[in-house]
């Protein structure tokens, strides 16, 4: 079965209500690819999901950027699985590199918020990726395949699992990894699922790529053949991130 090409929109820590609108705007009127062909998946702060659940189109679903761990109550500042479900949000992003690296949120807690948040029936964009020095140091397969381990030991299921490869060095920084390189990190973790997971769940889970993608360089990524889609960032704050979403074309016609 063919993966379906997979477009995030990660609007980070961004927005007010009028360039909410604005962006929501311009999605509506945008010429997208058929859901057949994309899924397409925005993700404003919490602040602002419901505005924009209640404006975008039907073809376009929303995510939170993350929850909690568990069930909700005693946690000032946390939003639960239970609220977003509540509210009709249907994805979540958890482990970005943000909150690994500047909330020290581990592999293991990460994994168990993944399992939490699929327990509660939203499906989730899970991400992982080396530093600079990690991959300098020659262990970026090492570091990538022990966060996709510590998720992997808490879930069995990964048909609501989307894979983002986010290389740290690469976020927002204007450096991309090359095709080659992204498409090495995406042929080992593949062949990790393979080996530690199934071979129904290494062909058929969809692994994304995250890291100063933008419109210029998004058709030369999308063509490498175990690449299934990005998780956008400041481009999707941007109408470029509609010629990303249309990049998802270059799939059906390789």
């Amino acid at each position: 079965m063919a993966r379906k090409f997979f477009v995030g929109g990660n609007w980070k820590c961004n927005g007010t209500n009028e360039e909410v609108k604005k962006i929501v705007s311009t999605l509506n009127e945008a010429e997208i690819p058929s859901e057949d062909a994309v899924e397409v998946v925005v993700s404003p702060p919490f602040v602002f999901l419901s505005l924009v659940k209640s404006l975008l189109r039907s073809d376009i679903q929303v995510a939170a950027q993350n929850c909690w761990v568990r069930k909700g109550g005693a946690f000032t500042g946390e939003v639960s699985a239970e609220m977003l479900v509540n509210l009709g949000i249907p994805w979540v992003i958890l482990g970005h590199s943000e909150r690994r690296l500047i909330l020290n949120e581990s592999n293991e807690f990460v994994g168990d918020k993944v399992a939490y948040a699929l327990s509660q029936g939203i499906k989730v964009i899970a991400c992982v990726g080396e530093t600079l020095e990690q991959r300098e140091s020659g262990s970026t397969i090492e570091v990538v395949a022990a966060q996709t381990k510590a998720i992997a030991d808490k879930i069995s299921n990964w048909d609501n699992v989307v894979l983002a490869y986010e290389p740290v060095w690469a976020i927002g920084t204007g450096k991309v990894a090359t095709p080659a390189q992204a498409q090495e990190v995406h042929a080992e973790l593949r062949k990790w699922f393979q080996t530690n997971v199934s071979a129904e769940v290494a062909g058929s889970v969809r692994i994304i790529y995250g890291g100063s993608v933008n419109g210029a360089n998004c058709k030369e990524l999308a063509a490498q053949p175990d690449l299934d889609g990005f998780l956008v960032g400041g481009a999707s704050l941007k109408p470029e991130f509609v010629d990303i979403i249309k990049s998802a074309t270059v799939k059906k016609s390789s």
